[in-house]
């Protein structure tokens, strides 16, 4: 099995913080999911794409492991996400907020040089189900994804259309073990292979 090591009918997955625990064959219902937004202008009393966002995940039977809400600056952008990518509580981070095209929207600059790997298609499917709803301004949207070791990044505009969007239409179903064909939340024990 590689670096995962087999005991008692349970894989040893390796994390940042030592080996988890998985059932094999056992796909988690919840995942452990942090919510970050990205504001000059906002407070978590006035972040209604923050709220709206954690509510979505929580009816979808998600776990809210944090949220917190930093300034539009690639520094603290990246502190953030990587001490919740260190947190093995933490599986999937999704920012909302910074990723236009003013001078201080940083989120794509700071979690780009982050990715193990890019999910290309996560933008190009957001932007394109985005033109069903907003038209060509959906060319202003810099929404990405990616992993960065073995937690899953979402970086999503910061109006709350944006959120509903993102998470109706796709993270809903990439976060749900049962969503068909295939999905995230299936593959998440095997990120650190």
């Amino acid at each position: 099995m590689s670096a995962n090591t087999l005991t008692n009918n349970k894989v040893n997955v390796p994390t940042a913080l030592g080996n988890v625990p998985t059932a094999l064959g056992n796909v988690p219902d919840s995942l452990g999911i942090a919510v970050l937004t990205v504001s000059d202008s906002r407070s978590l009393e006035t972040d209604d794409s923050g709220t709206a966002l954690i509510e979505a995940l929580q009816s979808g039977g998600h776990t809210l492991v944090e949220r917190n809400l930093v300034k539009d600056d690639k520094h603290l952008i990246r502190a953030q996400i990587c001490n919740w990518v260190i947190d093995a509580s933490v599986e999937v981070i999704i920012t909302t907020g910074g990723t236009g095209f003013t001078g201080r929207d940083s989120t794509p600059e700071a979690l780009a040089p982050l990715f193990d790997k890019t999910i290309d298609g996560f933008g190009e499917l957001f932007r394109h189900v985005s033109f069903e709803e907003i038209g060509p301004s959906t060319v202003q949207s810099r929404a990405l994804g990616g992993l960065i070791h073995t937690t899953l990044v979402f970086a999503l505009p910061g109006s709350p259309n944006a959120v509903k969007t993102a998470w109706d239409k796709m993270l809903r179903h990439q976060l749900d073990s049962t969503s068909r064909p295939c999905n995230f939340a299936q593959l998440i024990a095997r990120f650190g292979e």
